[in-house]
């Protein structure tokens, strides 16, 4: 279930990093935390899922919709004129759970950015965004790179794949195998289910993890348009949870073609 939250600055901060995709994820967890015990029992009353730490972890986010902001390329920061920014968060659960989390959203208060750059917010609003009539065979964009990723026992790091690597579409749909299978109480998919077609060129974009700290990392997904054949379940679940690795730090987020 998707929803736009309308952002409001409260002060007169202007300056955002340009990664800014992990403060937003780390927002979203916080909302979820703060309600945890809570959130926690609807999840198990309502039986979502085998695992809720699992569950916690089924959302994805836009990029910030802010207009056209001046980039200061050398120090890695937007800055915003704008008073009303627009983002759009989703979550893999049914109508009652987005209104149970609709209600964590309203009229938070937040700091989105690093201890030296950033912009204080409050949600003015949130709106239930209607869904598309699912299919078994859809046309998406990727709006925020689709991230496949993979580690042999010599690499010190992991490889992220471009769409061209044989390893990529076999990576891809193993990864929306596992996690429809593991997120779902009842039923299940197979690799042979999914069908997964490129229909456009594709373009690398990352962002940068944790940033300034000894974590730091930089992951590396693609840009592209695609078609997805799957059980109507899984078209769904991308578009709840995201197509890709890692979405709940922002990457995967899809769009209607």
């Amino acid at each position: 279930m998707r929803f736009e939250l309308s952002l409001n600055r409260t002060t007169k901060q202007r300056m955002l990093p340009m990664d800014y995709q992990y403060y937003i994820s780390a927002w979203i967890y916080k909302v979820l935390k703060q309600a945890d015990a809570d959130f926690a029992g609807f999840l198990h009353e309502k039986g979502y899922g085998q695992s809720e730490t699992k569950l916690y972890k089924l959302f994805c986010f836009s990029r910030l919709n802010f207009g056209k902001p001046k980039l200061w390329k050398e120090k890695k920061l937007f800055e915003i004129s704008t008073h009303e920014i627009k983002l759009q968060i989703s979550f893999d659960t049914d109508e009652a759970a987005g209104n149970f989390i609709k209600g964590l959203f309203m009229a938070q208060e937040f700091y989105l950015g690093d201890k030296f750059n950033g912009i204080d917010f409050k949600v003015a609003n949130v709106t239930a965004l209607a869904e598309p009539e699912f299919t078994e065979t859809m046309h998406y964009r990727v709006q925020t790179p689709w991230v496949v990723s993979y580690k042999s026992e010599n690499d010190k790091h992991p490889q992220y794949l471009e769409p061209n690597d044989e390893k990529f579409r076999p990576l891809a749909i193993k990864h929306l195998v596992e996690k429809y299978n593991n997120t779902r109480n009842q039923g299940s998919v197979s690799t042979e289910q999914i069908k997964l077609k490129l229909t456009s060129d594709f373009k690398r974009s990352g962002f940068v993890m944790k940033p300034g700290t000894a974590q730091q990392s930089r992951i590396v997904g693609n840009l592209f348009e695609f078609e997805l054949t799957a059980p109507v379940e899984v078209q769904q679940m991308v578009w709840g949870a995201g197509v890709s690795e890692k979405s709940s730090a922002g990457f995967g987020w899809i769009e209607m073609k």
